[in-house]
This record gives C-alpha cells, structure tokens and sequence, in this order.
C-alpha cells in the first residue's frame, strides 16, 4: 500500500511539472534525481551553470559553501542572509521538481552561515555535549534550523554523531565535532538537534556511518583506517535514533574497516550498508559522503566508484566541487556514467527505483 501512494505521489509530482503529457519519469530523471551537486555562483540567472543542470538534467540536489577549496578563496555562495536567500529562492524557480538544498551546518568549526555573514553565532557540539542540557542544545539547534528553514535549505548534513573514541581524530575529535565520548550522551543530544530541525521542517543527515569518531587520519585526504580502532559502540547512536519516528536520513563515511569488508570502504561496501539496512532496519535515504574527497577518488576511477556506491546502497551521492579541483562536466559525466551503467547491467533499473522512491517520498514532505 506505502508503495502505491508513494508511486502516486510521484507520478502527480511529474504530471504537474512536464507539460507534454509525461506520465512517468524516466531513467534519465530517476538517475538526475540521485544525484548532488556543489557550484559556484553567490547570484544565479537562467543561463547560469547550476541553472542549465537544473534545467536540462534535473538534477535532484546542490549543496552550498562559504569556501571554494580549489581557488582557496571567496565567495563561494555564501555572502550575507539577503543573498542566500535570493540564490536559493532561485535555485528553487529554476527546479522543475522538488528540490533538496543542502548545507553543512553542525555548528562551531563546521559553519558555512558564519556570523561574519550576518549570521547569529553557533558552538561546537562539544561544548553542547559537556553541557548535555537539552535547552542548550535546542537553543543553538533552534537557530541553525531557523536560519535554514527562512532561507529555503532543506537539509542539514548534521549532526555528526560520531563518538569521540580518539580525541586526537583531525577530522572529528579535533575539531569538536562529536558531542561525547559516551555514545548515550551523543544519542541524547542528537536527538535534540535533530528534533528542532524536523520541527523547522528541515532534514537532519546523521554521519558519519558507520562511526568516524576512531580514526586516526581525515577521508578528506587519504584512506583513514580504523580496522584496530572501531568498536562496536559507535553504532549506538545509531541503534537508538534510528529506533525514533524522528524523520533524518543518514549519511555514510569513506572509513575503511577490514574486519567488516577487507576490501571497500564504507560508503562502497555492501556489507556496511547492509549493517544500517538489515541490522538496523533503516529503510530512510542513505546520503553518501563527498564522493569526491581523496578516500574515493584516490584509489577509484569515478564510473567504479558510482557503480560500487550505488549497488551498495547509497540513495544520493553528493559531489562537492569543492576538494582539489572543480570540474564544470561532472554533472553530465555522472548522470551518463549511471544510465550507460544500468542499461549494461552493472546497475539494476530495479535499483535505481528503489532509491528514487525513497527521494520522492522524503521531498514530498519536506520540499515546498
């Protein structure tokens, strides 16, 4: 029944939005649909680069910076409250289907709507998680989901619910990113963050699956391994706010963990996702961690890399622009990597549905 009104919903979503009469997507927009983007631009018009690929390919989501890493400068497309909105009010007219905005927004060190924007001040989680006050942290939760929800960003990839296992983490524990070393800690306030976002009508993305907490080196860069280091207790987040009716999505690490599959990392491992999948019965979207960052596009060709996360089981695979280099093609390059991928049989169309859905159904719910 879930699956007929979720198709229904779809198919009123594509009739309203295709004026020559389609009745049904096709693989092409189930694809596009999978798939997000980071662009540059702080304005944006018709014939605009994001535009063009909203227009032409559909695709299914962009995600904003302050910082452009390949340039090592600024703007990227965040100047001030006024700008943001304007840009995302556009991104949204130039989107002939729902459309996710997304954003980084933990709070302290992870902060793309800074105060030097004209953006109310945030604290790291950290500092939350010593305080373990559920006003504290609805407080400063309530304001991040505020600023999103009044400028139109829909999800949140926050919070990191990462245990705090290895303080000296460069990419976690360093940086204040976790709430706790103890996971009930980390749950609890997680559960905070992540409820005053759904009550702004925005989506939390929890990450980083399976646990990132325990590494010793950053997936920004390199492999981090965490074969000697990862415990069982970093999935306990997990275990109780998947346990929730709390509407989050989850998104997956490029941690690599050999006692659990000895050759992919997590966000390509079928094995990983079948943990979050199976054994946590989590059936919500599954966004992937930059596909771009040197985890993945160090040691995998970007057609093995789409192909191994998607029969994984990931739903959205992100792709900054935003590492070491930006690539004007990737949104072409990605969508015909996927359909040349499923008409050879590499890819399932059955798959490829399967996530579609998934999308459809969230943006049906959260997308204006």
């Amino acid at each position: 029944m879930k699956q007929i009104i979720a198709l229904s919903i779809l198919t009123m979503m594509f009739v309203s939005c295709h004026s020559q009469g389609v009745t049904s997507p096709t693989l092409e927009q189930k694809v596009a649909q999978m798939l997000m983007f980071g662009f540059r631009d702080t304005a944006i018009t018709a014939q605009s680069e994001v535009s063009l690929w909203l227009r032409d390919y559909q695709i299914g989501g962009v995600i904003l910076f302050e910082y452009d890493m390949p340039s090592k400068s600024r703007p990227r497309n965040i100047v001030s409250k006024a700008q943001v909105k304007r840009l995302v009010d556009s991104l949204h007219s130039f989107s002939s289907t729902p459309l996710f905005v997304a954003i980084d927004e933990e709070g302290g060190n992870v902060s793309r709507l800074k105060s030097r924007y004209g953006f109310e001040p945030t604290v790291a989680p950290q500092y939350l998680g010593s305080l373990d006050n559920e006003d504290s942290t609805r407080f400063y939760a309530r304001r991040i989901a505020q600023n999103c929800r009044k400028l139109g960003i829909n999800v949140n990839f926050a919070p990191s619910v990462d245990v705090d296992v290895n303080p000296e983490c460069p990419i976690i524990g360093k940086l204040g990113r976790s709430f706790s070393a103890d996971a009930t800690v980390v749950a609890r306030n997680a559960r905070w963050f992540a409820d005053e976002h759904a009550r702004q009508g925005v989506l939390c993305a929890i990450k980083h699956f399976p646990g990132h907490g325990s590494s010793v080196s950053d997936t920004h860069l390199g492999i981090a391994d965490v074969t000697d280091t990862w415990t069982d207790s970093e999935l306990a987040p997990y275990k109780s706010l998947l346990q929730d009716t709390l509407q989050i999505a989850v998104m997956s690490s490029h941690i690599f963990n050999r006692k659990i599959d000895s050759v992919y990392p997590a966000t390509l491992s079928q094995s990983i996702m079948s943990m979050l999948r199976n054994d946590l019965g989590y059936n919500g979207i599954i966004f992937s961690d930059d596909m771009m960052m040197n985890a993945i596009s160090k040691y995998y060709g970007l057609e093995e890399s789409i192909c191994l996360a998607i029969n994984a089981g990931i739903d959205v695979l992100v792709f900054s622009n935003n590492i070491d280099v930006y690539n004007p093609n990737i949104v072409k390059d990605a969508v015909d990597i996927i359909v040349r991928s499923v008409k050879s049989g590499k890819i399932s169309e059955e798959r490829i549905s399967q996530s579609y859905e998934r999308i459809m159904n969230c943006k049906s719910r959260i997308c204006r």
